[in-house]
């Protein structure tokens, strides 16, 4: 499923991300990459941003739904650290 699609506030995996080399840069400047256990954890209304925190480094930042939608994640079991 995309990140979009994804129930907020679960623990998620990144297992690919769609989209071109300027998609995979703005990921990675932001700190999410593949295999990161990451939680979705807010959204803004009307299809603004969504918030996503990275459980594997800590990092919080907001990605626009364009590319929220371009990030395919399936559920993680492990609880965070």
């Amino acid at each position: 499923m995309t990140l979009v699609k994804a129930p907020q506030g679960t623990v998620l995996r990144i297992t690919s991300i769609a989209g071109g080399e300027m998609v995979h840069r703005r990921l990675m400047a932001l700190g999410f990459h593949e295999g990161d256990r990451i939680e979705a954890a807010g959204r803004g209304i009307l299809g603004g941003p969504v918030l996503l925190r990275n459980l594997d480094s800590g990092i919080t930042a907001a990605v626009g739904r364009g590319v929220a939608a371009k990030i395919q994640v399936e559920s993680d079991h492990e609880r965070p650290a």
